[in-house]
């Protein structure tokens, strides 16, 4: 009997060294947002600094394809690296969930062939007006931030954050444009630059451009010809750098290109 004791207070201790809990892993905060502009509901994903403080301010990353399965998680990885490793200060991350990136990256076109490979195309400007009059406003809102924003977007998100440039530059402080699809509508957008920009003052901005080598040679081009047309205004941004990257391609170059932008604003801390 006693022997059976002893036992079964060994199995019970066995099992409740073997108990295993599980909780949610929680990496930020999820938003529904109802759009008065786009007449639907968007789904925003935030990221918060770890010792978050409403007594505290901080920038804001807005992140085009910004769903929990597109770019939304690795990006906050590189953001809190950086702020762990490097210069950068503790920031928000905010990630623009896709309803239709086709629609709401596209400016208009009256290109039949345009209108044939992306038939929902074309609404990028209310997009932008989403984003001035209803996203921003709300994130400041509900959150403690310092006026301060900054914008990614790759390949046709690429091309909505080079329209916001030419057409709103002050709506954001930092521009990642990452393989920008300039194509659109026979690169009419980028045949206007200098129109665009001719009065603007950019000096208070900060522009990083990276495009793969190993992506079409017009995506090359393309990149090339934002940079040089916004090199030589007037009065060009502060910081302008393109970054045509060995290696990559339309595919793969999102993180690194990411990663290599922010190592040039933000040194590595000695």
């Amino acid at each position: 009997m006693k022997q059976l004791l002893i036992l079964s207070t060994f199995l019970l201790s066995m099992q409740l060294h073997g108990q295993v809990q599980r909780a949610p892993l929680q990496l930020g905060e999820q938003l529904t947002l109802h759009s008065e502009v786009l007449n639907e509901d968007r789904i925003l994903n935030v990221f918060l600094p770890q010792d978050y403080s409403d007594t505290a301010s901080y920038p804001v990353l807005y992140v085009l394809d910004g769903s929990w399965h597109e770019d939304f998680i690795h990006i906050c990885g590189l953001v809190q690296f950086f702020n762990l490793q490097y210069a950068m200060p503790n920031m928000i991350v905010v990630g623009i969930s896709n309803v239709d990136r086709k629609r709401d990256f596209t400016h208009h076109t009256d290109m039949p062939e345009m209108m044939e490979y992306i038939p929902t195309g074309g609404y990028s400007g209310a997009f932008i007006s989403f984003l001035e009059s209803e996203l921003l406003p709300v994130i400041s809102g509900q959150y403690s931030t310092s006026g301060e924003n900054w914008i990614l977007g790759q390949s046709l998100g690429g091309l909505l954050a080079s329209e916001v440039l030419l057409n709103k530059p002050d709506l954001f402080s930092r521009y990642l444009i990452v393989s920008p699809s300039l194509w659109w509508d026979d690169e009419s957008m980028l045949h206007r630059t200098g129109e665009l920009l001719k009065d603007q003052d950019l000096s208070t901005l900060q522009v990083d451009i990276s495009v793969g080598l190993d992506e079409h040679p017009t995506m090359v081009k393309d990149a090339a010809a934002l940079y040089e047309s916004l090199s030589g205004l007037e009065n060009p941004p502060n910081t302008l750098r393109l970054n045509v990257m060995t290696g990559e391609n339309h595919a793969s170059i999102l993180h690194n290109a990411v990663y290599e932008a922010l190592e040039s604003w933000f040194p590595m801390e000695e």
